[in-house]
């Protein structure tokens, strides 16, 4: 049986062609008989895997949807009506196989999150630098790391300076500077100096190894929700079978006893429920929301709880220049030496500066020095120049006039990184760098709390103080931290025991753990590739008022599925009443059966139309 199994998806391809087909030669040649071969094969081959994980589901006591759809195909069969039965074989197959390549992709983009991490390093030993294998290593042994490489281990610098970027486990694009004691985690990288780490932790021990655990545990974890029809089956099934048996013995018409299960059959459901799904999906692709399948639409629209990522999602996620200090007359000329000395470093902040500074004149550099850590002196037309931060000038003897003094104090509460330049001993220019919050952010905000969210909170690896800062501009509920990703997760897991219903929203290689964790994960499309695979949803085009329209979206389709659901039980209630009665027989009854799911796909198809407001 299981060997059957693994051909499913070849299945799905042969009852599609065989569905076309049938149509083909019913429209196209008006042959009949053709027509009714063609979507017999289609439900002989389809309902194979459908029918054999049916008997599986039994054979654990387990009443599943493929139990309901196997009901769905035998009655049709019974009464000829092939067509229905092929179409909906087709629609539940190919709902697997939609979801069987989301899977797919998953454990793709955790495969691209392994190839992250070095397999080799420099190791140290009492007379040479030797490269060996990662599993190689032992606790305790030391490694030398260059600039440009990535950081292979977990560990502590036990001898020189750097500067280095951590947003693979923090989120944060702002390089940290680290020296002799402080700790350094695999998977980032050393933008600047040669540094030797002394081992603490290895492989699947690292910070960024548990990242990748946490991702798989958590893809496993998901895999056994159970869907939206499935709890309704539960119950519909065995009713429907029951009244079945019981009619046939009080009237021993067996006619009648097949006919309660043809009838009962809720064609309707199984096809409008996944219409509806489509719909809302197709509606937000439109739009620039992918929603991966009908679980995340069920599990959004009970959401009471958000939790935001900072950097990339709450804020722009690159730093900008947004404060700039003149202490000479001349600030063009300032600003353009400030540029020519920056276009020469590859340091976030220079990238920032040339951004908000891009048609310099350009001069000639005599001569620069790179201080790690500090800055640059650099000599321009015999101009000595230096640029960097407070302990560069304090170094070489440049002090700060009160004014000044207050200014970079200012700078620094507001959680900006500060970069300072001085020409021939004096102060010239003080800028002050950060990371924005998002144009739209605070009207999105306001409208989820209307849309009945309860909890909005931030979970952040940036220091407290700008993480407070940020919370306190969008008035968030919590504001959390200094988190690595493990926290992240095991906060949002917190939320979960408490009975919350938890969406994270992120963009971070560093957020995957939390996106997969999450009843509702949320990624920003301009994202790393694990953070949108691992995620249920991703806003493609990174607007945030997009998640603002997501949740209205999903509430929108979530009503569509129960009208639908309604609809479709309601007509099969009507239909058994009036076969009991004596006022419907099996003619009429499909006829009115056949109408049903005309009217649950034409009211699905009205989410296709839909406008939804984003904000």
């Amino acid at each position: 049986m299981n060997k059957i199994l693994k051909y499913k998806n070849k299945i799905v391809l042969i009852n599609g062609l065989f569905i076309s087909i049938a149509f083909t030669m019913k429209y196209f040649s008006n042959n009949i008989e053709g027509y009714q071969i063609s979507m017999i094969i289609a439900s002989i081959v389809g309902s194979i895997p459908i029918f054999i994980q049916a008997y599986q589901a039994l054979k654990l006591k387990i009443i599943s949807i493929d139990i309901l759809v196997s009901i769905a195909i035998i009655g049709a069969f019974f009464i000829g009506e092939y067509s229905e039965s092929a179409i909906v074989i087709f629609l539940f197959l190919f709902g697997s196989f939609l979801e069987k390549k989301t899977l797919e992709k998953t454990n793709s983009a955790i495969k691209k999150l392994v190839q992250l991490t070095p397999t080799t390093a420099n190791k140290v030993t009492d007379n040479d630098i030797q490269k060996i294998a990662i599993d190689q290593l032992n606790i305790g042994d030391t490694i030398l790391v260059k600039t440009g490489e990535l950081i292979p281990v977990d560990g502590k610098i036990i001898d020189g300076l750097g500067i280095f970027n951590e947003s693979t486990i923090t989120g944060e694009a702002k390089p940290i500077q680290k020296k002799t004691e402080n700790k350094v985690f695999a998977g980032t990288i050393l933008d600047d100096g040669t540094v030797k780490i002394q081992v603490q932790n290895i492989g699947e021990d690292t910070t960024f190894g548990k990242i990748i655990e946490l991702v798989e545990e958590a893809q496993d974890s998901q895999s056994d929700t159970q869907k939206l029809i499935d709890r309704f089956t539960k119950y519909y099934t065995p009713s429907v079978l029951i009244l079945a048996i019981i009619l046939f013995f009080i009237t021993k018409d067996l006619v009648l006893a097949i006919t309660v299960l043809v009838l009962g059959c809720p064609g309707a459901l199984v096809i409008g429920v996944p219409v509806s799904i489509v719909s809302g999906i197709g509606n937000g692709a439109k739009n620039g929301v992918l929603i991966k399948g009908g679980d995340v639409i069920d599990g959004y629209s009970h959401v009471d709880t958000i939790v935001f990522d900072k950097t990339g999602t709450l804020t722009r996620g690159k730093p900008q220049v947004t404060d700039t200090f003149y202490y000479s007359k001349d600030h063009r000329t300032a600003l353009d030496l400030l540029s020519n000395i920056e276009s020469e470093s590859t340091h976030p902040l220079a990238k920032a500066i040339l951004e908000f500074n891009p048609e310099f004149k350009q001069l000639i550099i005599s001569k620069t020095n790179v201080i790690k850590g500090r800055g640059i002196q650099a000599l321009i037309n015999q101009n000595q120049i230096l640029v960097g931060n407070t302990e560069l000038m304090t170094a070489n003897n440049l002090l700060f006039d009160n004014e000044q003094k207050k200014t970079i104090k200012k700078l620094q509460k507001e959680g900006n990184s500060i970069v300072i330049m001085a020409l021939n001993n004096r102060i010239e220019l003080i800028l002050g760098i950060h990371d924005q919050i998002r144009s739209d952010v605070s009207d999105t905000l306001i409208y989820l709390r209307k849309q009945g969210i309860r909890k909005l909170i931030m979970l952040t690896g940036d220091n407290q103080n700008t993480a407070d800062l940020v919370g306190n501009e969008l008035h968030l509920d919590e504001v959390h931290g200094n988190l690595l990703p493990e926290e992240k997760s095991n906060f949002i897991k917190k939320l979960q025991t408490n009975g919350h219903i938890v969406v994270f929203i992120g963009d971070g290689i560093n957020d995957s753990p939390s996106l997969a964790i999450a009843d509702i994960g949320i990624a920003m499309g301009n994202g790393a590739d694990v953070a949108i695979e691992t995620s249920d949803i991703v806003l493609t085009n990174s607007k945030f008022n997009h998640l603002g329209y997501s949740l209205n979206l999903v509430n929108k389709t979530t009503h569509n599925i129960k009208e639908n659901i309604i609809i479709s039980v309601g007509t099969v209630l009507l239909l058994l009443v009036g076969l009991i009665l004596g006022y419907v027989h099996m003619a009429s009854g499909m006829f009115i059966h056949e109408i049903s799911i005309l009217v649950v796909i034409s009211n699905a198809m009205r989410l296709l139309s839909i406008k939804v407001s984003k904000n």
